[in-house]
């Protein structure tokens, strides 16, 4: 049985399924790790519960995330479980196989003077500049992800109804509102944009090089102004984390911020918001003075 090849046909599975394209290459990713550590190991690259928990842990003794290790089992037992269903393999020996247990690592937000100094970083007059400053303000006030501001188009951004953000980890599209200084921030970036040698495609993040904005192309530019801010540990995620406290903390309403952060459960309204909900619940404690009596 070559697992190389299954997982080339099961990827063809997934897209028939219709599965995101992060999906897929998450799966994959996972998949591909597995096989590539059997291969480093000498260990036969099979399915068991044994050779999975051996490359489980040793994903964790090599520094990986515990949430890291879990998306990269997760893929392996997905993939074993369509292997049974397929036929390939007589029965799913990962079935009940326990995920490696999360940490609730709390992410800290930005504070507004770190965010000014992010804003400041970006000063000057290239394309460059004006770019990453519009970026920064957008993800800040809409807490869109990375990979759905790279793959935003020339007409997603409208200046004056708001931007469509494309699906990429959830199966729906959406419109986020901004405000009337990310929009004067995106038209500065336009308006320069159009002497760019693609300023006729439709990509609407543009680099210095001659070509599109890639997901790494934008992590590169904004952990480049982050240093430049004096943020030390910077992610481009963590634009995201700091709009959704910026929303709750302004008196935004918890659903609201749900749909403008697509999301769909609660919990993730809660992960993305746990740095900061103690600050808020003192906040509020001493805004009911219920001790007054």
């Amino acid at each position: 049985m070559n697992l190389h090849e299954l997982l080339s046909s099961w990827l063809v599975h997934l897209k028939a399924e219709r599965k995101s394209p992060e999906t897929l290459k998450s799966y994959s990713r996972g998949v591909g790790a597995f096989l590539a550590w059997c291969e480093a190991n000498g260990v036969a690259p099979s399915l068991d519960r044994v050779s999975v928990n051996a490359w489980t842990a040793s994903l964790l003794d090599s520094g990986a995330e515990p949430s890291t290790a879990r998306a990269r089992q997760l893929a392996v037992r997905r993939f074993s479980s369509w292997l049974a269903d397929e036929g390939e393999i007589d029965t799913d020996q990962l079935v009940r196989l326990r995920p490696p247990r999360l940490e609730h690592k709390i992410t800290p937000e930005l504070s507004e003077d770190q965010l000014g100094n992010l804003i400041k970083a970006c000063s000057g007059k290239r394309l460059v500049d004006r770019r990453d400053e519009a970026i920064i303000r957008f993800m800040i006030e809409t807490g869109a992800r990375a990979g759905e501001v790279v793959a935003m188009r020339t007409g997603d951004a409208d200046l004056s109804g708001g931007a469509v953000l494309r699906k990429t980890k959830s199966a729906r599209a959406r419109t986020v509102p901004f405000s009337p200084k990310t929009a004067q921030a995106l038209d500065r970036y336009l308006r320069l944009r159009k002497g760019h040698r693609l300023a006729d495609t439709d990509t609407l993040w543009l680099g210095a090089q001659g070509r599109g904005l890639s997901y790494d192309g934008l992590y590169s530019a904004l952990k480049a102004r982050a240093k430049d801010a004096g943020i030390e540990d910077f992610h481009p995620h963590l634009l995201r984390h700091t709009a959704a406290a910026r929303w709750l903390a302004a008196g935004g309403s918890e659903g609201g911020l749900m749909s403008v952060a697509g999301w769909t459960r609660r919990d993730m309204l809660d992960r993305y918001t746990r740095a900061s909900s103690e600050k808020r619940a003192a906040e509020e404690a001493r805004r009911l003075g219920l001790g007054e009596f």
